[in-house]
């Protein structure tokens, strides 16, 4: 088909009309008449040619990357970044399309991103994109492993909140944010690389100087661990680590990533629940440390925390950088949000916490 009849074609489905009967796309009884296609604008047309070349470009770079896997090809540094953007272009050009005509919005797809922003039809490729990330961030051949890695995280959780004064029903509640943590940061995997980073790797996703950080943190907390268990289990596991990179152990990276970020944070949990009392909320907020750390604890402080707006540009660009305020014109065109306006377009988070509370509830289950 040439391309003009392509546009032509996939702007009738668009618009809510069959296409042509000499289009090849499925069978249809009916044909979109010239006076259907002619109703289109060329704003409408020019949204739907961005979007058809973002989803080729995303193909594109799908195909090229597991060409390089296949054939054992050098990948280039941060081989994950172009996968990355042209992800978002992808999802970005369908949310201007279905802007522009919003009867191109389908179903719900099985990652639970808005159908506005995302075409159902196009859930292998998001599926080919996890796959090629699992490989292009596949832990080191000498990484330390955990055979309960979600228990872990849960458990230093809990410690940490535990030893900073929270009672047992609060620190559940740390342990369950913990947990949504390893999920945003890594997709519940353990000891991972980044394909997008040099800097930040393994289970919390630390860079070198958090780590350090965490580290020296931990050591005042420990103080206060009244679990003999976990204790012991601590000092086995820095036996274990010898020289190696201390992210690369799963129990040392998540209890340094959270010490680092997340624990002096734990005695406000019950003003944050009080606050946000959605769970996944709650993992918003601790996964917003992780991103803009100085704001949110502004925002924290305020006393008025949805309410709280930020506008420097700076800070806007690392929301988009990881995927809030990122797809169509009208999000990526915002120069100041509230954080409650933040939480809500951080609807690409809602899967994983989700899968991370089902998993909380099963941990806490068999204790």
């Amino acid at each position: 088909m040439r391309r003009r009849d392509f546009i032509k074609a996939v702007a009738a489905i668009a618009a809510g009309w069959p296409p042509a009967a000499d289009a090849q796309t499925r069978p249809v009884p009916l044909r979109a008449s010239p006076m259907q296609l002619a109703a289109l604008t060329q704003a409408q047309l020019d949204a739907l040619k961005a979007y058809d070349k973002a989803l080729n470009q995303f193909k594109s770079i799908l195909s090229e990357r597991r060409a390089q896997i296949s054939s054992h090809q050098s990948l280039p540094n941060l081989p994950g970044q172009a996968l990355y953007l042209a992800r978002v272009n992808m999802m970005s050009a369908y949310k201007d399309l279905t802007d522009a005509l919003p009867s191109k919005i389908g179903r719900d797809n099985k990652f639970g991103i808005p159908p506005a922003y995302f075409d159902a039809d196009t859930e292998p490729l998001l599926d080919e994109y996890r796959k090629l990330f699992d490989i292009m961030e596949a832990p080191p051949a000498n990484a330390q492993n955990s055979d309960t890695p979600f228990k872990d995280v849960v458990d230093l959780g809990i410690a940490m909140a535990r030893a900073k004064g929270l009672d047992a029903a609060n620190a559940e509640v740390a342990g369950r944010i913990s947990l949504g943590l390893f999920f945003a940061e890594t997709d519940g995997r353990q000891n991972i690389g980044n394909a997008r980073s040099n800097t930040y790797k393994g289970s919390l996703q630390t860079g070198p100087s958090e780590g350090r950080t965490g580290q020296r943190k931990w050591a005042e907390i420990k103080k206060s661990i009244k679990s003999p268990g976990l204790i012991a289990r601590d000092e086995r596991e820095e036996a274990r680590l010898g020289n190696l990179d201390p992210r690369y152990n799963h129990w040392i990276a998540v209890r340094d990533g959270l010490a680092n970020a997340h624990a002096d944070l734990f005695l406000q949990i019950p003003a944050i629940v009080r606050t946000l009392p959605d769970p996944i909320d709650q993992m918003k907020l601790f996964e917003l440390i992780q991103i803009i750390p100085s704001p949110t604890r502004a925002a924290l402080r305020s006393g008025s925390f949805a309410d709280y707006r930020i506008s420097e540009p700076r800070i806007m660009g690392y929301l988009r950088n990881n995927s809030i305020f990122a797809y169509g014109r009208a999000d990526r065109a915002k120069t100041s949000a509230t954080f409650r306006e933040i939480l809500d377009s951080m609807w690409l988070f809602n899967h994983k916490f989700e899968r991370a509370l089902a998993e909380f509830s099963r941990i806490r289950a068999q204790q």
